[in-house]
């Protein structure tokens, strides 16, 4: 291979350390309680009593009970996705609602049912109740079920009504709050069905998971900028209508694609090493659990003064957030979720191994490889991940320090960039005009 070594400027490489922060995500959801008294109670034949409340469906957002007593209206306010009914997700993983007991699963269809059809109210199944749930588990729930159907998009929370007799919960109704009508939410899976359908044109059914978890992580990050000022950033309308949103938006679309391509994936929750909420998919690849963080993979996300000031032309894709195992994740992400989640330990289809640019030593025969691939490939860039620091460090100072990158890079008429993730052992090599 003949490599012509290049000099601009001051330097032969113009080298950018890789690093980003958290992103804009609603995490959790906030309440607002308020006591009602002198209610009028009714006694039925069997001894119980019961509330009277002859207008329910009006109370149910927020506006003043006629005459109730002991009873807690709370509102949880937040961002939330949705699946089902006219918005049906195809392949839908139920991943949080397999984690759940048999009265939890109970709530669990009766909000989804809720929110599916945009729904009032809806009385949660009294089972649940003598089960032992109580007010503080609707919460959890309900964040199962947006964690499973990004579909429900029109959702921004919800509101339940606590019926009590002394401290003790008789009765529990819960209804969604919503962005937009019915008839706007139908409008809007129109166009995201629409969207969707035409990028799952693009790779077929009978690709392996590998192949289409790497096509929809490539796509969606092709398509969409990162910005936090989107609209409806925190559901994947923001992706498929507006292509800008933030790493809610991101997660949840590369679940509903790859739902739709029959491969289970969800979205997760959790913080970043500077402390931010963030939200990722967890996915299964020919049996194995991998994780996967599109928006972490988007170089309009990395933030850089190089990257602003247009000295570098970076690369559109960070493939360092492509099937990661456990171990990988927690150099930079801290779970958080309310469900468990399954230690990820199979590295056979993280992207570095599988596109054999995984380094467990030093080898110029498989530095040669790799190079020579990018470049009959047409291939801008050229990314390498090593499996230790050891590896890494005699890596870096082999092809950066003693400017080794000239031997297995072309970079006739320009300079080579370069990228370090030193927490992802991986740097990225390119020739830039800059």
């Amino acid at each position: 291979m003949y490599v012509k070594r290049g000099w601009i400027g001051i330097g032969l490489i113009l080298g950018v350390s890789l690093w980003v922060t958290g992103c804009e995500f609603t995490y959790g959801y906030g309440y607002e309680v308020t006591e009602r008294e002198n209610t009028d109670w009714a006694e039925e034949g069997d001894g119980s009593r019961v509330l009277l409340l002859e207008e329910l469906a009006e109370n149910a957002g927020g506006a003043e009970a006629s005459t109730e007593d002991n009873v807690d209206r709370s509102v949880g306010e937040g961002s939330v996705e949705v699946d089902e009914g006219d918005v049906c997700c195809e392949g839908a993983w139920h991943f949080a609602f397999e984690g759940l007991t048999e009265a939890e699963r109970g709530w669990y269809l009766d909000m989804s049912g809720t929110l599916r059809g945009m729904l009032d109210h809806q009385e949660l199944e009294a089972e649940g109740i003598n089960g032992g749930l109580e007010e503080g588990d609707i919460d959890r729930i309900f964040q199962c079920v947006m964690g499973d159907h990004p579909e429900f998009f029109y959702v921004e929370g919800y509101t339940y009504t606590r019926f009590t007799r002394g401290d003790e919960t008789v009765k529990l109704e819960f209804s969604g709050t919503y962005s937009v009508s019915e008839e706007e939410a139908r409008r809007r899976s129109l166009v995201i069905d629409g969207e969707a359908e035409e990028i799952l044109s693009g790779i077929s059914m009978g690709a392996s998971d590998y192949e289409k978890v790497k096509y929809v992580y490539e796509t969606v990050i092709r398509n969409t900028e990162y910005d936090m000022n989107a609209p409806d950033n925190q559901n994947m309308y923001s992706v498929f209508a507006g292509h800008f949103s933030v790493c809610q938006g991101y997660a949840k679309a590369v679940q509903y694609l790859l739902n739709r391509l029959g491969v289970e994936c969800t979205m997760v929750t959790g913080t970043v090493d500077t402390g931010e909420g963030h939200a990722w998919n967890l996915v299964k690849v020919d049996g194995e659990y991998y994780f996967v963080d599109a928006t972490w993979g988007d170089a309009s996300y990395v933030q850089d003064e190089n990257f602003g000031s247009g000295i570098l032309e970076f690369p559109e894709i960070n493939y360092d957030y492509l099937c990661l195992n456990t171990e990988q994740l927690l150099q930079t992400h801290l779970l958080g979720n309310v469900v468990d989640v399954p230690e990820c330990t199979a590295l056979e289809n993280n992207y570095y191994v599988r596109e054999g640019v995984y380094f467990t030593e030093v080898n110029v025969e498989q530095l040669v490889e790799c190079f020579d691939r990018a470049m009959e490939s047409g291939k801008g860039d050229v990314a390498l991940k090593c499996a230790d620091t050891a590896v890494y460090e005699e890596m870096y100072d082999r092809l950066v320090v003693k400017q080794g990158i000239f031997d297995y890079m072309d970079c006739q008429e320009g300079s080579i960039a370069y990228t370090q993730n030193e927490k992802q052992l991986s740097m990225t090599f390119w020739v830039t005009n800059g």
